[in-house]
């Protein structure tokens, strides 16, 4: 079974279904299905064949879904790429990925051309017209483009199906590199197909459904649980181009939605919205969270104001990518990632792999049909990570006696202060609760005495917080050793197009 096949099936169970609405029009599941087919077919007469890899560099738009969906039907495997990044971070990837064609839009073809020098071997672009009245013929690119559109317009009477296998690589999602080079993740047709089904069975999202996918299209958390997972169940994708607090209310409220995905930052933009009410969200029926963990404080905060329920959650890209959900059956924990979803273990072991006992600390193994089949071209990084069938996540966790899980912090994230393990997040959670603090990070920073101290990065809702009246704040509530000893204060926190903290930049702030 695979995410082509599936969107088949839907489609001819509900051809007249909506499967997405983009900019106030919708596209119906038989539209889609059709045009899926005809591109994955005039890939085919381009020479392209089961196996060979092509890059998707492209915002949320219908172009991506049909550009992914259709590589996959035609055998190929997809890499994603975020559209933002420089030249130099794509190359990398593009070369290390082996890239015979390029999917992407008008408005990035300066970057490509760019690379061009550097991507010999890349034979096509397919280029989706944005609207912004680009002249492609003046680009360098000109002899090696195709147009997307009349790619799809150019009618076919035959295509034939590769037989798609579950083990063969759908996708290789690269990982952010926060140390390193990025790691690209082989995800298989069973990965992704068994992750989508599953979440989407847990999280009870079928075809009454309308999924606000406001995450970037080419991360794992929207790929899954805001385009697969509907998908997979004939429900309605509605796509957000560009986050903004705003245009997630309006559509909310003017299209019925019933489910929105996101992470931490993007409730927290969401919360500080002037001028909303409850009944801007009122269709809403779950919200979903992810990507990093969520501050209790705002969660209580968001739910409150709302009256909508969260259900966070837990994943990383080598899990293609959840493992775990709050459980809408259930009681739900806040500061809890859930438990397990059907098909997929996760347990909590030392460091010779042995289960710790409930309530203890240690890393986080997953085992499940949805764990990658390996890191592209590094044997020695699949061998680090992949150990007897589990997968080792590299974050630091606890099970309760009811088998719920809580991440403390990232393994290499933790702080040691004179011997003493202290987790970011703890320090997070007591700062997030002081009345002024919107936002909050913490990391470690170089002591020659006690080998690390805490330094906190904070953004106020009042300038006139100070540095002193913080510190006295989390006196209150933590260990001495585990206190700040440095504070600074930002306007905002350096953040990646997913809306996560990106702790590296920080850390180079206070390396000395």
């Amino acid at each position: 079974m695979n995410l082509s096949d599936q969107l088949s099936r839907i489609a001819d169970r509900h051809p007249e279904k909506a499967a997405y609405l983009f900019n106030g029009e919708e596209t119906s599941y038989a539209e889609l299905d059709v045009m899926v087919t005809r591109f994955a077919g005039q890939l085919q007469d381009m020479g392209y064949q089961k196996g060979d890899h092509i890059a998707l560099i492209a915002g949320n738009s219908p172009f991506f879904i049909i550009g992914l969906y259709g590589a996959l039907r035609a055998g190929l495997t997809v890499i994603p790429i975020n559209p933002i990044y420089t030249p130099d971070e794509m190359t990398y990837i593009l070369q290390n990925g082996d890239i015979k064609g390029i999917l992407t839009m008008d408005i990035l073809l300066e970057k490509m051309a760019a690379m061009a020098d550097d991507l010999e071997d890349v034979q096509d672009y397919i280029v989706a017209d944005t609207g912004a009245g680009i002249d492609w013929g003046q680009s360098l690119l000109a002899p090696k483009m195709k147009t997307f559109t009349n790619m799809l317009g150019e009618n076919r009477n035959q295509f034939s199906r590769p037989e798609l296998k579950e083990p063969d690589v759908a996708v290789i999602l690269y990982t952010s590199g926060t140390t390193g080079k990025p790691k690209g993740a082989m995800l298989t047709h069973r990965n992704l197909y068994s992750n989508a089904k599953d979440t989407a069975d847990y999280l009870t999202i079928n075809e009454q459904d309308r999924v606000i996918a406001a995450l970037p299209m080419f991360h794992v958390f929207c790929l899954t649980v805001a385009l697969n997972a509907p998908l997979m169940n004939g429900g309605t994708i509605l796509i957000v181009p560009n986050f903004s607090p705003q245009a997630v209310f309006t559509l909310a409220r003017e299209q019925q939605a019933t489910v929105f995905a996101g992470v931490p930052t993007m409730y927290n933009y969401l919360l500080r919205t002037p001028d909303v009410s409850p009944a801007d969200f009122s269709s809403i029926r779950l919200c979903i969270s992810g990507g990093a963990s969520m501050p209790v404080a705002l969660l209580k905060n968001f739910e409150e104001k709302f009256q909508v329920r969260i259900s966070e959650g837990y994943g990383l890209s080598e899990a293609s990518p959840v493992t775990c959900f709050n459980p809408l059956d259930r009681e739900r924990k806040p500061g809890s990632i859930g438990t397990n979803i059907r098909n997929v273990v996760n347990k909590v072991v030392d460091e010779l792999g042995e289960e710790l006992p409930v309530g203890e600390v240690g890393e986080l193994v997953v085992k499940g049909p949805n764990v990658m089949a390996g890191y592209y071209k590094q044997p020695e990084e699949t061998e680090a990570a992949l150990k007897d069938g589990w997968l080792y996540t590299g974050d630091m966790a606890r099970m309760d006696d009811e088998g719920y899980f809580y991440i403390v912090d990232r393994k290499k994230d933790m702080i040691l202060v004179g011997g003493y393990n202290v987790y970011p997040r703890e320090v997070e959670e007591v700062l997030y609760e002081h009345p002024e603090v919107s936002e909050v990070a913490v990391v470690g920073r170089p002591d020659p005495y006690s080998g690390e101290t805490v330094s906190a990065f904070v953004v106020t809702n009042n300038p006139a917080v100070t540095e002193a009246e913080l510190v006295d704040y989390c006196k209150e509530h933590l260990a001495k050793y585990k206190l700040p000893t440095r504070i600074e204060f930002l306007e905002e926190l350096p953040k990646n197009t997913t809306g996560k903290i990106l702790r590296k930049q920080l850390r180079d702030i206070v390396a000395p």
